[in-house]
């Protein structure tokens, strides 16, 4: 696969400059993180009070837009590899981020963009239904802003790994990536919404634009020193010529001489690629063979669609190994999207006093859950990794921080159970199962923050562990699209998640409306299996797996079975 072309430059100082680089990224990524969530955190309230919206439709207003932020990392990863530069995409996605909270800024300031206010509350009012044109800005804002800060969240993360030349280095970087994330989440979905709750949400959404434009001045403010990849071409239609090339040629019987094989017209790059495919998935490995009419007298293609690179069936074959690894992500990520919405029912059942005039508010719990994991990457990177270093004297490799996060996250599911067994012992104790009643059961939700702290250990070691492992495997024109799959993972996770309780509430007595009569120690300790199982699964695809290259301190190139 042709290799993509350098542009920009380093600043002097190597990985000084390297480093440089990436703190003015992860400087304008707090401003873009504390733009969007500053606004997606309280959506639902805004909707439903201000323009009336009822609050199941504002409920899934708020999930569709979820989806998108999901999906638009992996559209704007595909136009980052094939059409523009990661410094393109970010930069467009920001500025399509910031018109859209704009929008949502003059519906909040602008008494003609939104319906008249309704003193009813969350009951919505039918004679101040929003008009045509309301809609059609409040719409536009919500999408412009889902779309722009989803299209920049994965890439940004890539770009800012491209600045760095040593893999230890970038896997220190994507721990930060997700600190910024965790804890700009965290500010965002406290003082911003305080803001839009007690003082206005002019203000609040004032502040998100404002943060938003930072970010993109801080983002540009460094433009010469990027170290940037222009993509030449779609990598996506390469690989599918590999498979449409080992179709045509099926009947070919396979070469052990490698000058049967193409290796394309740059010789240093051929230089480090084998003389011959490797014998894995040996099937698309027919693609790569010369046959007759194939080649052009200058040495280039003359069929795209009837030969390949060594290279190109190379990078194929990287992606097929890769997918066990990933589908054990998807198994992972299903069971801590369940655990963090029944977390919310076990929540509004308990007693949430601290003191006799305040109460925590339901929706703070999640809080815990990103500040476990903003406490716990900095533990990770500065005290267990190095730790391990001196112990093993290497560096924990991706999937070993992956497999760590696997048993974080069996721990937690198994804490949730035991919670929630006490929990309803104490709700049995005053309302037998047959005779329930929905009322506050006399114990402390802080009984679930050991389970909900768990919950963000976990994700500190894997969630990192998964990026850099993507990025670090995946075939170099994909490096985009390698940092977009943790978005992928988790979307669908969640719709998978949501089926999964769907299909459990219709066959099963253990979610019932009134959770106080049903079993979700049961749900816990099921998850929590699926949870120990997909771990010996990793295991067997971690242990088989032989990473590509990897980069040791000094700059060598060293490959190594995990």
């Amino acid at each position: 696969m042709e290799p993509p072309e350098m542009i920009g430059s380093k600043v002097s100082g190597g990985q000084r400059g390297g480093w440089m680089s990436c703190l003015f990224i992860a400087a304008s990524m707090i401003g873009f993180q504390l733009a969007a969530g500053g606004w997606m955190s309280n959506l639902i309230v805004y909707l439903t009070e201000e323009f009336n919206v009822k609050s199941i439709g504002a409920a899934q207003i708020s999930s569709i837009i979820s989806s998108w932020a999901f999906l638009a990392p992996v559209i704007g990863a595909i136009l980052a590899d094939s059409l523009f530069s990661c410094f393109s995409v970010i930069l467009i996605c920001s500025i399509v981020s910031l018109l859209g909270i704009i929008l949502l800024f003059l519906t909040a300031t602008i008494g003609s963009l939104k319906p008249t206010h309704c003193e009813i509350g969350w009951i919505s009012c039918n004679n101040n239904t929003p008009s045509g044109i309301q809609f059609a800005v409040l719409y536009a804002g919500i999408a412009l802003g889902a779309i722009g800060f989803g299209g920049l969240n994965s890439i940004i993360a890539s770009f800012g790994a491209a600045q760095l030349e040593n893999v230890n280095d970038r896997g220190s970087f994507f721990s930060w990536y997700f600190f910024i994330l965790c804890s700009s989440s965290v500010i965002s979905g406290t003082a911003i919404v305080y803001v839009e709750d007690n003082v206005s949400w002019a203000w609040g959404f004032g502040i998100c634009v404002a943060a938003n434009l930072v970010g993109i001045v801080i983002f540009l403010s460094r433009t010469q020193f990027y170290h940037q990849i222009r993509p030449r071409g779609s990598p996506f239609s390469r690989l599918a010529q590999v498979t449409v090339a080992s179709i045509h040629k099926r009947k070919i019987i396979l070469s052990s001489k490698s000058e049967d094989y193409y290796h394309g017209q740059d010789d240093d790059a051929a230089n480090l690629l084998p003389s011959i495919p490797s014998p894995e998935f040996g099937f698309f490995n027919r693609a790569a063979i010369i046959t007759e009419g194939d080649i052009k007298f200058d040495g280039s293609k003359a069929k795209p669609w009837s030969l390949s690179t060594v290279q190109e069936v190379e990078d194929l074959k990287t992606l097929i190994k890769i997918f066990p690894v990933w589908s054990t992500g998807i198994l992972l990520s299903i069971p801590i999207a369940v655990q963090a919405g029944l977390m919310i029912l076990q929540v509004l059942t308990m007693d949430r006093h601290l003191g006799p005039n305040f109460e925590i508010p339901a929706g703070s719990f999640t809080v815990v859950s990103f500040l476990s994991i903003t406490i716990f990457l900095p533990v990770v990177n500065k005290f267990i990794s190095p730790t391990w270093k001196k112990l093993t004297r290497r560096h924990p490799t991706s999937l070993q921080r992956i497999g760590a996060g696997h048993l974080l996250t069996v721990v937690s599911m198994a804490v949730s159970a035991m919670v929630e067994s006490k929990r309803l012992n104490v709700a049995y104790s005053l309302h037998p199962p047959d005779k329930p009643a929905s009322t506050t059961v006399p114990m402390s939700a802080l009984w679930l923050l050991p389970q909900v702290a768990l919950a963000g250990c976990g994700p500190a070691f894997h969630f990192p562990g998964h990026v850099e492992f993507y990025y670090q495997e995946f075939p170099a024109s994909l490096k985009s699209t390698a940092t977009a799959m943790n978005s992928v993972t988790i979307a669908t996770a969640y719709y998978l998640s949501s089926g999964v309780l769907d299909v459990l509430k219709k066959n099963t007595p253990w979610l019932p409306d009134d959770v106080n009569s049903g079993r979700l120690d049961l749900v816990f300790w099921i998850f929590g299996g699926v949870v120990a199982l997909n771990y010996c699964y990793f295991l067997g695809c971690s242990m088989s797996y032989r990473y590509r290259n990897l980069e040791q301190k000094d700059g060598s190139l060293e490959a190594e079975q995990n």
